[in-house]
């Protein structure tokens, strides 16, 4: 049977995050359940920070509880502390992020924080995760940002990566992920940052890569995660989005082109690329002044392309 990967939409976050427009709510709920009703079963949905931060998820708590009531959707936020930690955890939000940039320049630029204060950060959010019903107790993922480099750093030594990842796990994170925020990765730094993350938390801990297409190289560095065995893959619909607290960090990974290759070599997904394609709509005609990028919904799909949704399975092709 093929591999199944989770493709995690986080367009409504990162990508809205980083664009001037203000997405109306109506519109973003329009996105967030035509995606789901599409197959796409993780999206980041938001974050909860200050609206005078970021107006463009003044709305997060709302639209949370709007992504709640559709059945079988992961409802993921993003949380740059334990105050947004615990807004997150009271609207009901499946699954929080914290990130800690493995840069501390731009941890500081980003959260305001240092590293240490940090992880105090993520030892309080664990623990108030674990004060919850079991029920409703979140999956908490500690994201290691510019890990592959730093537009304000540079490369950031390798022994420092991986202690912060030793320490997110040992403050009471469920996983690390990987994010290359600025755009700096390539498909071998890319194998040799999960080898070596690996091997300092275990294969458990390391399921999900965050990837931008800052250089052209997106894709090919979600191939290459693939083949070191990671099943979870951030994409954002038309590519909007980056990074505002890291100069020239541009351009997420179309969800579009990343459904399309993982389809055409032959990996399952659960996503219906069609109605995938048609939800791009909702997204253009709500930003009319901002560019959508993406060459699958261009190019249209190839003759004789064999859809997921009914391509046969691996068991009656044998």
């Amino acid at each position: 049977m093929a591999p199944e990967i989770l493709v995690s939409e986080v367009g409504p976050r990162d990508g809205l995050q980083s664009i001037k427009s203000i997405l109306p709510t109506p519109a973003k709920k329009a996105w967030i359940a035509a995606e789901a009703a599409a197959g796409v079963r993780e999206i980041e949905v938001g974050s909860f920070v200050p609206a005078k931060v970021l107006p463009q998820l003044a709305d997060t708590a709302e639209i949370v509880a709007f992504a709640k009531t559709i059945p079988g959707l992961t409802v993921a936020v993003l949380v740059p502390n334990l105050r947004g930690a615990e807004a997150a955890i009271a609207a009901g939000a499946d699954k929080l992020t914290l990130p800690l940039s493995v840069s501390e320049t731009h941890s500081l630029a980003n959260l305001r924080r240092t590293h240490a204060q940090v992880i105090e950060e993520a030892r309080a959010i664990a623990a108030l995760i674990a004060e919850q019903p079991e029920d409703r107790r979140p999956h908490f993922e500690g994201s290691l940002s510019t890990v592959f480099g730093c537009t304000l750093e540079g490369a950031i030594p390798l022994p420092q990566i991986l202690g912060l990842a030793e320490q997110l796990m040992a403050a009471g994170c469920d996983e690390v992920g990987l994010s290359d925020t600025t755009g700096y990765a390539d498909p071998r730094a890319v194998k040799d940052m999960v080898r070596a993350v690996r091997g300092a938390v275990g294969d458990e801990a390391l399921t999900g890569i965050h990837l931008h297409n800052t250089r052209g190289l997106g894709l090919a560095n979600v191939l290459a995660a693939l083949e070191m065995g990671l099943d979870t893959v951030d994409s954002s619909l038309g590519g909007i989005g980056g990074c505002p607290f890291a100069p020239g960090a541009s351009g997420n990974i179309v969800t579009e082109d990343l459904v399309f290759m993982l389809q055409a070599m032959g990996l399952k997904t659960g996503i219906d690329l069609a109605k995938l394609l048609e939800v791009r709509k909702i997204v253009a005609e709500a930003l009319p002044d901002e560019p959508l990028y993406g060459f699958t919904p261009d190019a249209g799909l190839p003759l004789g392309f064999v859809p997921e949704s009914h391509a046969p399975s691996m068991e009656s092709a044998a």
